[in-house]
């Protein structure tokens, strides 16, 4: 089965030996770039097969993944289950609102009613994002048959914490940081700035 962690690699989607800041405003020196892999087609596509393969024999009906590389993720993969099953299963998405959960607009939470539900996502730091649309999709009266990541950076996740069966294509670890703990190798290089949230970081810093 291919790994999808060679794919990202061939794509330069894998950074290392760099000074980065995170979601969590926890700092590292390992970044999967996800967003550099969605003008990638073909990659994108060989991606969601392999989370379609994984998932398929669980009935889904429609595929749910967050904004916004979420969007891709669930489009696509919900078309390669389609091809695999032989019938027709959604691809639909959840925005961020101002309180920073997931919610279904556009109407999309009346085809997630009554409906098994898989929700994909690509990189899982904490599993926060997942579960949010994990709880959305519950309320919304769906289904959830399971939860598909690209990428599990915390091995500690389990499924019980994401409210949902929790599964990944690959595991693969990166050791964060406190910026008051951070080792003097990682400390000495510049925060990038072009990635993960650095920028955002660096502004506030000198604001």
């Amino acid at each position: 089965m291919t790994d999808v962690v060679e794919i990202l690699k061939k794509i330069g989607a894998v950074l290392t030996d760099d000074h980065f800041v995170y979601t969590s405003g926890k700092h590292g020196e390992v970044y999967i770039n996800k967003d550099s892999l969605y003008p990638h087609t073909v990659e994108t596509s060989e991606v969601c097969t392999l989370m379609a393969e994984k998932c398929k024999g669980k009935s889904v009906d429609v595929v749910v993944g967050p904004a916004l590389g979420g969007i891709i993720l669930s489009t696509w993969t919900a078309f390669h289950l389609t091809q695999m099953e032989g019938r027709e299963v959604l691809g639909v998405y959840t925005d961020k609102d101002e309180n920073k959960n997931q919610i279904f607009t556009r109407g999309y939470g009346d085809l997630v009613k009554g409906k098994n539900v898989l929700v994909v996502e690509d990189i899982t730091n904490t599993g926060g994002s997942a579960k949010k649309v994990v709880d959305t999709v519950k309320a919304t009266g769906g289904n959830v048959v399971g939860v598909c990541v690209m990428v599990n950076r915390d091995p500690s996740i389990t499924s019980e914490q994401i409210g949902a069966p929790f599964e990944a294509l690959s595991t693969f670890p990166a050791e964060a940081w406190d910026e008051n703990e951070l080792p003097e190798r990682i400390k000495a290089r510049p925060v990038n700035i072009k990635v993960g949230h650095g920028k955002k970081y660096m502004d506030a810093k000198t604001a």
